[in-house]
């Protein structure tokens, strides 16, 4: 996928391009900076010596020496100082200088750190936050793999304004739910209750179904004859591949404009158009329902046709769930939040 939440070391990463957080002066800080230059070798520095001073905000580039990475994309980030002194717009400055030069130097693939959030102090919520937004803003209109890479779980921290909400609505649907289950299977009266709420739910789908489409293309008054009936179970066989072209030529926007959106690559679209009996994961079937904005039930319509459903007793359901029913299309901050719970995410 375009944008992917990863844990590891950054040294250790195989990309075009690492970013390294550096100190205005060309010597060798903490944490990330010193780990990065031990492993590339003392040419590092001195290529960083022969550009001189950064601004804070700025960015620069030199050759990766014996790190697995070509390059190395050096940029300064602010000094949290109580966030009155335009330290959230350097920290975008950090990436968006960054994501030029990666661009400007044909990088297909580049690794990030959460810039400033060690020595520097800014704050990792608010950090995570506009790293997000700056990436998925630069990937909305460029072909590039993004990796945002965190050393562990207490290096990435979401804000109580998006992990809160989600929290809840998991103990209310997941939780709930999940009293009708158990480890060795269902018993007694929850067993019974439990499959009668199933088959209302399948029959209740079936009906609605059966009545509506996603494409909006059938009638609401329920088939009659023989003409009514061919129309409506040739629009049922509609496959994923050929929904989903259906559903972008009806946004009017540029394929492009999707699969961006979408957090999946080009190569993968192409693979999509050109096979309409295309299976693909359960992510890259919600990836497309959020890029194209489907609500629930639209969604739910649209993956069945590759196969896949949302359950409550899935943790990932309940999450894609929640922003579904929010309207929040957001697909970076939906994967900030399934990477936060440990589940896969939405995408590739």
């Amino acid at each position: 996928m375009p944008f992917e939440i990863v844990r590891n070391d950054i040294v250790n990463m195989q990309v075009d391009a690492v970013v390294n957080t550096v100190s205005r002066v060309p010597v060798i800080g903490y944490g990330v900076d010193s780990s990065i230059n031990e492993k590339a070798g003392p040419k590092l520095l001195k290529a960083r010596k022969k550009v001189g001073d950064i601004d804070f905000g700025d960015a620069i580039i030199t050759p990766g020496y014996l790190l697995d990475a070509k390059y190395v994309i050096h940029t300064v980030g602010p000094v949290w100082q109580g966030g009155n002194h335009s330290e959230e717009k350097v920290l975008s400055s950090c990436y968006k200088r960054s994501l030029e030069l990666a661009k400007k130097y044909r990088c297909d693939s580049v690794a990030f750190p959460l810039i400033a959030t060690g020595n520097y102090g800014f704050p990792k919520s608010l950090a995570l936050k506009i790293a997000i937004n700056e990436i998925g803003t630069f990937l909305l209109n460029n072909e590039m793999q993004v990796y945002l890479v965190v050393f562990d779980k207490e290096s990435f921290v979401l804000s109580e304004k998006i992990f809160n909400p989600v929290r809840s609505y998991i103990d209310e649907n997941y939780i709930k739910d999940r009293s009708f289950e158990s480890d060795s299977g269902y018993s007694g009266i929850n067993r019974n209750r439990f499959l009668l709420k199933k088959v209302k739910e399948t029959r209740n789908n079936i009906q609605q179904f059966l009545s509506t489409d996603v494409l909006g293309g059938l009638a609401d008054e329920s088939p009659t004859d023989n003409d009514d009936l061919g129309e409506l179970l040739e629009n049922l066989d509609a496959g994923f591949s050929e929904t989903l072209l259906k559903l972008i030529d009806r946004t009017g926007k540029k394929d492009s404009q999707i699969y961006r959106k979408a957090n999946v690559d080009r190569k993968l679209f192409s693979k999509i158009r050109n096979n309409m009996d295309y299976r693909p994961s359960k992510t890259t079937a919600l990836a497309f329902a959020f890029a194209l904005e489907l609500n629930l039930e639209e969604t739910k319509d649209f993956i069945g046709r590759a196969g896949f459903a949302l359950s409550h007793s899935s943790v990932f359901d309940v999450i894609v769930e929640y922003y579904l029913k929010n309207k929040n299309y957001d697909i970076f901050e939906l994967n900030a939040v399934l990477f936060e719970y440990d589940q896969p995410l939405i995408g590739v």
